[in-house]
Formats: structure tokens, sequence, C-alpha cells
């Protein structure tokens, strides 16, 4: 008798098919509005820097093509994280956490440099630098969410039940460390969105509300015990006086804020049209491709095109929290949320003291604003969020 085998039909690698499904399975709408920010951003870059660089008889596209690599760089970088997964990130937070705090101590040795006040930087080849403050972002994220997940009155991973008060303590000097050493540079700014994001996680993770209202008069004692002791230093206090006073010192500390404000006021419902803003392209609005960049939006693309920016960042948040809903576990749904709580806050605040309503700290407009660390940072929070989206699918 004769026996015939059949050859097995050749089959795909697992990691092309893998690939192949991740695709599919990716939440364009989210990755969407980060990218069309980002575009975005990056014109407002080229029309707000572009004149300043002509009259200085340089390259035009200087920052635009900065922006552009940082984008494509971020990109990669988020698919990346996307890829490894956030259950493999979460073995290694300890490490993430750790070179970000050697990043900050570094900062403040003489290989940090300083510009506009802030020692916040080290620079790097080819006229590119790097802000260890805006990856330590992240580091807290994945740091904070392991303490208040991994660990139950028993040990046991994402066990189900309100963090106990030790791993709540332990969560704020995870947190309290890095912000210590962003305080040092000193960058208050990036210091108030790390501890939002903590204390929203905190809320997300269970923490008893008595904990958290604990939290909010500790801080408020705090605050009031900084600025009593003259811990702030002169250009903070200056930015303090003006926000409640507006027309304090309009050709001085309030400079910035005013002028950004008559820009937006003078975009109207259309704006100029891209290129064609007096105040912006007169460059009278310092520090308008990064802290201010928003400003350059209203008057430009007018009331419409900053609503659109706002309308985009509204995406992201909303996709943001569907991911943290749907997580599988406890530990991404923490993670994600604190990643949606940082865009959150970090926008709000950007925005905000832009038209005046809130004080300039001077953080970047998430995806908008010029800056490398920033936009690495920021889209790999996309990765993590995707990472979550991906494996919440893959077990329906």
């Amino acid at each position: 008798m004769t026996v015939t085998t059949t050859a097995p039909a050749p089959q795909r690698p697992v990691t092309r098919l893998k690939l192949a499904n991740d695709v599919k399975r990716t939440d364009f709408v989210l990755v969407g509005a980060a990218l069309l920010l980002s575009i975005i951003g990056a014109a407002l870059i080229f029309s707000a820097t572009r004149g300043k660089l002509i009259a200085a008889d340089q390259d035009p596209r200087l920052f635009l093509d900065k922006q552009m690599i940082n984008i494509v760089i971020g990109i990669i970088l988020g698919w990346a994280v996307s890829s490894v997964g956030y259950r493999t990130l979460r073995a290694s937070a300890w490490w993430v956490y750790g070179a970000a705090l050697l990043l900050l101590l570094l900062v403040l040795t003489p290989a940090g440099t300083t510009l506009n006040g802030i020692q916040a930087w080290i620079t790097l080849p080819a006229g590119f630098s790097l802000q260890p403050s805006e990856l330590a972002k992240v580091a807290v994220i994945l740091a904070v969410a392991l303490v208040l997940t991994q660990l139950g009155p028993s040990g046991a991973a994402d066990a189900d039940v309100r963090p106990r008060l030790r791993y709540v303590l332990l969560a704020l000097i995870i947190a309290g460390v890095p912000v210590l050493l962003i305080m040092m540079q000193p960058d208050l700014g990036t210091a108030l969105v790390i501890v939002a994001t903590v204390f929203g996680m905190l809320a997300v993770s269970g923490v008893s509300s008595y904990v958290l209202w604990g939290m909010v008069a500790l801080a408020g004692l705090a605050a009031y015990g900084v600025v009593q002791l003259g811990m702030l230093d002169e250009y903070q206090i200056d930015r303090l006086l003006i926000f409640m006073d507006p027309e304090a010192d309009p050709l001085g500390a309030g400079y910035n804020t005013r002028m950004a404000r008559l820009a937006i006021a003078g975009g109207g419902v259309f704006g100029y049209g891209l290129f064609n803003g007096p105040t912006t392209q007169g460059g009278f609005v310092p520090y308008q491709q990064t802290d201010f960049i928003f400003s350059a939006a209203g008057e430009e693309l007018g009331l419409i095109g900053a609503g659109v920016i706002i309308l985009l960042v509204g995406v992201i948040l909303w996709r943001g929290v569907r991911i943290a809903l749907a997580a599988p576990d406890r530990y991404g749904r923490v993670m994600a949320a604190g990643v949606v709580i940082w865009l959150a806050v970090q926008s709000f605040e950007n925005i905000g003291m832009n038209l005046g309503i809130m004080p300039v700290t001077g953080v970047p407009l998430p995806f908008v604003s010029y800056g490398g660390s920033s936009m690495f940072a920021l889209w790999i929070g996309v990765g993590l969020l995707t990472s979550v989206h991906l494996r919440s699918v893959r077990q329906r």
C-alpha cells in the first residue's frame, strides 16, 4: 500500500502575522488625531519662526526641519513601545525610572545646559538637545502604576483592592524624588504636571477620598509655605502676580501673555491665514514656537483653527479614556489613565496661559509646540495607549 503525504502549506512567520493583525486593530482615530496635531504644529512653528530666521540670515526651514525629524523619531518610539507591550514595560518600570533619575541628576551637573533661567537640557550633537524632565513624566507613570496595582495585601499582582496606605506613600515618594530634582532646575510647570498626574492616578486606583482630600490640604499648606519662605524664584513670583493682575506690568513680566491675548483676539473667526498674522510675523510674542504656539494658531487660523486644535486634543483624550476603561487589567487601566491625565492637564495649562486664565508655567502644548523631548514623550504615551488597546482587543 502506498502512503502519500502532503507537504504542509507554507505559513507566514508568526511575527509578520502578529504585526499585520496589530496594524488592523490599531486605534486609528487616536493615532490620526495625534499625527494631525503634530503636522498642524509643524506648520505653525514654521510660520512663527520663518521671519526671525530670514532676518538673521539663517535657513527659514531650520525649526521646521528639526520638528519634522522629531515627529518621525517620536512615531518610531511610539510604534516600538506599542510593539513591545505595556506588560513588558511594566517588568522594566524600575529600570526606566532609574534611568530617568540619572538623567535628571546629570542635568544638574556641569553637563546640563541653562536656557531662559532653567537648567533643564543636555546638549546633543547636530544642534539637538534632550530635556529629561519630559521623559520623566513617562517613567513616573510606569512606576506609580506598578506600585498602585501590583502590590495588594498579599503582594498579588493586579489585586482588585484599594492600595494600602503604605503603597500610596511609596507612590508619592516615587513621584516626589523626580519632582524635587525638577524643582531644582527650577521648572515649576513640569513639576505641577507630574503632581497632578499622580494625584489623578491615585484617584483612579481607588484610593480613599479621605486620603485624596488630605493630600489636597497638605498641598495647599505646602504651597503657602513655599511662598511665605521665599522659595520661589523672582520670575515665578512675577508670573503669579501678573496672573492675578494682568495689567500690572504690561511691558515687563506681563508682556508675553498680553501679546498672546492680542494675537488671539486679532485673529477673529477665520484668522489672517498662515504666514500672514501681523503679531506672529512681526515676532512680537516671545517663545511663540514653544510655550505660546497657541497664540499663533489663534491669530493665523482664527477661532475655527484654534477650535480644531482643541477638538483634536479632545479626541485624543476621549480615545484614551475609552482605552483605559476597556483595559484588560488594573495596571493597564491606571497607566492609561495616567497618560490621559498628563495630556489633559498639560493641554489645559498651556491653552489657559495663552488665554490668560492660567498662570504662565512654561509647559508645551502637546504635539503642537516645538521640542524633541516633548514630542518623544508624547508619542511614547500614544504607544502606551495603543499597547493597552491592542491587548484588550486580543482578549475579546
